[in-house]
């Protein structure tokens, strides 16, 4: 079906037809009503006119394509270039020049990276350099200047118009994999984690970059970063507590965790899932499914995202960790509504143990029940209770379960537990038990 145009008088035009037309009416009429709209070929607003002539007078002098400005290349060939950066040109708010969409390929606008250590998956910017952070390795560049290095090798900085200067890698052969949302920094120090050598890692201001995975947990991040499993890995920045809050998820699983830098070490695990997590000021924000969250907050202890859990406090209790020992109490240093969920021994010992906590006597017959019953006494302000074996017997034993006081092995696995119903703080101080030697 051609198309009809009508002209007031006859000129020099252009008759130009568009490509790659998408109808936005939902509802085509006759006599399109069949033709499927991505693309209709006899439509006449598929069409436009484009006057020849300057001015639009009869006769006057016909205008030409002429120079084109920027050349534009009529069958681009897409590149990933995966461990290159490239930049535009200035854009300068007080005069009004903006060239950030100029890219011109006649100016050493690209820097790259070694393409063996993976692509680029996160930049940081900290004061005049520029930290590229790659699958297996760690650069640096200088931002608006460049080094000049003498035959003994000493650097020089010097200003130059170059923005991005020379790309110098970081000791070691580390990396953040895939994982920029692990990234977090605070003062000079940035943390991140390197999945593929299932470690978490800090890099200071001098350039030193340390496993912290290796302060108590080595085996526990070799084991959960270099699973298959993970799905995400998100960091962030406690300001509240000064910790690194590290998340490591799973699609149906997650273990998050937080480092001190001032006990060098791992302190806490939480019992929260982020999507984020970020601080302002000295609030602590994290988001979850979409909602934002503010920690330390008036929710209760331990309520996060709606959910109050309790708190537990696990202890290994390993003095002279070579004698074979028999744990005969129990004792801690606290608050006094802690329970113990469970307690076992290295050998295969189970406890029972104590049937409540410590409740103040005031009467008789209370102080009569309390004593006779294998629960938290209180002495000191410490409270203390004894281990009762319930073990299945083995061969040989005349008395076995909870007849037999202790149980026996090199050492011993005791769990407390905190309900945070009544939303109060609650202390843990020191945890001990009285032992004996013994043999097997």
């Amino acid at each position: 079906m051609a198309a009809t145009l009508e002209l007031k008088y006859f000129n020099s035009y252009w008759l130009k037809k568009l490509s790659n037309v998408v109808d936005a009416n939902p509802q085509p009429t006759a006599p399109y009503a069949n033709v499927p709209q991505a693309y209709n070929n006899d439509n006449a607003n598929d069409w436009y006119l484009e006057e020849a002539r300057i001015r639009g007078g009869y006769n006057n002098t016909i205008t030409d394509l002429g120079v084109k400005a920027h050349i534009v290349e009529d069958n681009p060939n897409n590149q990933n270039r995966f461990n290159t950066m490239i930049y535009s040109g200035v854009f300068n708010s007080r005069t009004g020049i903006n060239q950030t969409n100029e890219f011109s390929v006649g100016e050493d606008i690209t820097r790259s990276v070694d393409p063996a250590k993976g692509s680029i998956q996160k930049l940081y910017a900290e004061d005049t350099n520029l930290i590229i952070f790659q699958e297996d390795k760690i650069n640096r560049a200088l931002i608006d200047k460049d080094a000049i290095y003498s035959a003994e090798g000493n650097p020089a900085v010097t200003s130059s118009n170059v923005v991005i200067g020379q790309i110098v890698p970081y000791q070691g052969e580390y990396g953040i994999s895939t994982d920029p949302t692990s990234f977090a920094i605070y003062g000079y120090r940035k943390y991140f984690t390197d999945r593929k050598r299932g470690c978490v890692l800090r890099l200071s201001s001098a350039g030193e970059i340390i496993e912290i995975s290796g302060y108590g947990m080595h085996d526990f991040f070799r084991d959960n970063l270099t699973s298959t499993a993970v799905t995400k890995v998100v960091g962030g920045w406690d300001m509240h507590t000064k910790n690194y809050i590290l998340s490591i998820q799973t699609a149906s699983s997650y273990n998050t965790l937080s480092f001190d830098e001032s006990v060098q070490g791992w302190t806490s695990r939480l019992t929260y899932k982020p999507s984020w997590v970020f601080s302002l000021s000295s609030t602590f924000f994290t988001t979850n499914t979409g909602k934002l969250y503010q920690h330390y907050g008036s929710a209760p202890y331990c309520s996060f995202y709606g959910t109050v859990s309790d708190s537990t406090v696990t202890v290994v209790l390993n003095a002279k960790p070579s004698t074979v020992k028999v744990f005969q109490t129990i004792n801690y240093e606290g608050s006094g509504d802690w329970t113990v969920s469970s307690l076992d021994a290295s050998s295969g010992d189970v406890a029972l143990v104590p049937v409540s906590k410590y409740i103040l006597p005031t009467s008789l017959t209370d102080f009569s029940n309390e004593l006779f019953t294998n629960s938290f006494k209180r002495k000191e302000n410490k409270y203390f209770a004894n281990i009762l074996n319930n073990s299945s017997a083995t061969a040989g034993e005349v008395i076995f379960g909870n007849n037999m006081t202790g149980i026996k092995g090199f050492f011993s696995t005791v769990k407390f537990s905190l309900s945070n119903v009544a939303n109060e703080r609650k202390e843990l101080f020191a945890v001990s038990s009285d032992t004996v030697e013994s043999s097997y």
